[in-house]
């Protein structure tokens, strides 16, 4: 319960979707994105679980699961802490953003693209922050969400369903962070007030630092912990 809530609910969501998959008690054909069912069938659900099913218990899966976590949670305990409902309509966002452009490229599946919208919000937001990847790479966290997508090229998966998650995360980000800020800039993303007043305010929970936000950033490829004997440092 020290998880905060809509990271708790999305990353819950996945894991039993995926779950029910495998139990067959649902199949892969009742969960996919699929214009002609939604628009004629009335088949709305795919909406939602077209963002929940990142595929088969596998290696893919639990990669997937690892970075949608972590990123959701440090977004929402980090920039967004204490606006769940900013948050909430972070998620409104790039979900309808990724389901118009669906409609126009053959996605059946959009969770991986909304995993990588997350990660380039949050390397844009803490572009300070040094990472190293497996101990091969060492970068600046701007560059994550890229050397994530040559990692998913080397495991073959398709290059631009990565690549729709980093655009819709950029127009979010420009929108949110960047045009506000110019001359003759404004706000343009505005949250409901209905929605701060169901969800705001009730946020007061301890934060809890993760590995990523420590000083020397985060090494993947060593069980999830810092490597403290290899700490990157910025001199």
């Amino acid at each position: 319960m020290q998880i905060p809530p809509v990271t708790r609910v999305y990353t819950t969501a996945c894991v039993l979707t995926t779950l029910a998959v495998q139990l067959d008690l649902v199949t892969p054909f009742q969960l996919y994105f699929n214009p002609i069912s939604i628009l004629r069938q009335g088949q709305v659900h795919r909406l939602v679980t077209a963002f929940l099913f990142f595929g088969t218990f596998g290696f893919n899966f639990f990669f997937n699961m690892i970075f949608t976590y972590r990123y959701c949670r440090m977004l929402e305990e980090g920039s967004f802490r204490d606006r769940t409902a900013d948050f909430v309509m972070m998620f409104l966002f790039g979900g309808i953003f990724m389901i118009a452009f669906a409609f126009f490229v053959n996605l059946l599946f959009l969770g991986q693209a909304f995993t990588i919208m997350l990660v380039y919000i949050w390397s844009r937001r803490n572009p300070a922050i040094r990472m190293n990847f497996f101990g091969i790479l060492d970068f600046y966290a701007p560059y994550l969400p890229w050397v994530l997508l040559g990692f998913s090229l080397l495991l073959g998966n398709a290059v631009y369903v990565d690549l729709m998650g980093i655009a819709v995360g950029h127009i979010y980000y420009f929108l949110e962070d960047v045009f506000p800020r110019e001359r003759g800039g404004f706000k343009v993303l505005k949250t409901p007030s209905i929605l701060k007043q169901l969800l705001d305010g009730q946020n007061e929970q301890e934060y809890h630092v993760l590995p990523e936000e420590r000083p020397g950033g985060f090494e993947w490829g060593n069980e999830g912990r810092p490597n403290q004997n290899a700490e990157v440092r910025n001199e």
